[in-house]
């Protein structure tokens, strides 16, 4: 954990005024203690850009994921748990996002809001546990254990579900994260003004993701149905 030393200077620096409402959930010591539990749940984060106003904190123009990107194109060897070095990241940028990097302690399955919705009441009634985060009110993050791991290359299989950074735009629907990708975690700001936040915290243990696969897969067949429904009878 962090030192004493440093989580007290954290704290006097945030009350001297720090850009941030020192009530509100953009607090950095608020912050800092969301990303260690974060970490403490083996979730390996790197930093990430933020909004500045309605575009993205980085230099690219026209950023076609603003706020919802790595800083650094080293961000997969730069994914860690290590307290000290979030602390680090964060009393440098207080306003950073961060991301996860997928494939190593666990996985994601993304889907749309409406699906994912219906997904989460039915894995309540089932009992299934595990984190699940909203982004916004478009997609739903479903944290499992993960299907393999570099050091684990035999357990490891590739799914057409499977999403990178690069692909994001090729699955609208249902997106798999796993080895390559990433996610972000709360607490996170986006450039339209909503937020990444936490529906289950990533204190609950990782359920396998085949069975979440399943309650995923229906509800999106549902929720097309409908929709499919709707569009014919309009």
């Amino acid at each position: 954990m962090v030192a004493g030393g440093r989580w007290t200077a954290w704290l006097r620096r945030d009350r001297q005024g720090s850009g941030f409402d020192t009530g509100g959930p953009a607090n950095p010591a608020a912050r800092l203690e969301q990303l260690l539990a974060v970490a403490t749940a083996g979730f390996p984060l790197a930093p990430a850009a933020h909004p500045a106003g309605y575009r993205c904190s980085c230099d690219r123009v026209g950023c076609p994921a603003p706020a919802q990107h790595p800083l650094s194109f080293a961000w997969q060897s730069q994914a860690t748990t290590d307290t000290e070095q979030l602390t680090r990241w964060l009393a440098r940028d207080p306003q950073a996002n961060f991301v996860t990097a997928t494939g190593r302690a666990h996985d994601v399955l993304d889907v749309p809001a409406e699906a994912g919705r219906l997904a989460l009441e039915r894995l309540d009634e089932l009992g299934v546990p595990g984190p699940v985060a909203a982004v916004g009110e478009d997609r739903y993050l479903f944290f499992t254990a993960t299907r393999g791991t570099p050091e684990d290359e035999d357990e490891f299989w590739s799914s057409a579900l499977d999403t990178d950074p690069e692909t994001l735009s090729e699955h609208p629907g249902m997106r798999w994260h796993c080895r390559g990708s990433y996610t972000l975690v709360p607490p996170a700001r986006l450039a339209d003004g909503s937020e990444v936040r936490w529906l289950r915290g990533p204190e609950q243990a990782l359920p396998d993701p085949l069975r979440v696969l399943d309650v995923l897969t229906d509800a999106c067949t549902e929720v097309g149905a409908v929709a499919e429904e709707q569009w014919l009878i309009g």
